[in-house]
């Protein structure tokens, strides 16, 4: 018995190790790894050979490091501005396409309704891209709000929702608002501070700047 539930141990860390590496966000990547190394290197020893339980001990302990450092080392965020016609602003929709459809189905690119059209750099690298519009006085309503599969850990998101949100306060804008049918957009929304209003029967989700 204690054979079969080694076995079944030795089987699912090999799963959960398989799972980690389809994984597009690093964070993600290095948190499920690290279940899988963890469950393998204990499999190891239980089994007793110490190579096995050893590496995958140094693994865990890697994923670990890095995972520290992603958490806790500070990062350097910029917004660009991008005008309508920007090229790489329109090859960077087209090229994600179909994972911007996911989270906003009903996203079309219209350049004269954009308040606010920027790319956030992440360390220098195109993390993702914000778009909103003016939907009332003093109200921004976003269009666009996506981080690149690499990126999703939230820091994107809490950059442009607490830090660069004194720009929509200097600008007359004190609320935004998003409309979301895919869950783990709204649980990412409820995270960065929105809260799931219901007006006239449609739902939207809404954060106060001030």
């Amino acid at each position: 018995m204690i054979d079969k539930w080694l076995e079944i141990i030795g089987y699912v860390a090999s799963l959960i190790i398989l799972v980690s590496i389809l994984m597009n966000s690093i964070v993600k990547l290095r948190i499920i790894n690290l279940v899988g190394s963890t469950m393998f290197s204990i499999y190891g020893f239980m089994i007793g050979s110490i190579p096995v339980g050893f590496v995958n001990g140094a693994i865990a302990l890697v994923n670990v490091y890095y995972l520290g450092r992603m958490l806790t080392e500070k990062e350097y965020f910029k917004i660009i501005n991008v005008r309508g016609d920007n090229y790489y602003l329109k090859e960077f929709l087209k090229f994600y396409e179909k994972d911007i459809k996911k989270y906003f189905p009903n996203f079309k690119y219209e350049p004269v309704k954009n308040r606010y059209s920027f790319f956030i750099l992440r360390n220098m690298n195109v993390a993702g891209i914000f778009m909103a519009r003016e939907f009332t006085p003093g109200t921004l309503l976003i269009t666009l709000d996506y981080a690149i599969p690499a990126y999703r850990d939230f820091k994107m998101g809490k950059y442009v929702f607490n830090d660069f949100s004194k720009k929509f306060i200097e600008d007359g804008y004190t609320r935004l608002i998003v409309y979301s049918d895919n869950k783990k957009h709204q649980r990412y929304l409820k995270k960065m501070g929105f809260e799931k209003k219901q007006t006239n029967g449609e739902e939207y989700f809404a954060k106060l700047l001030v």
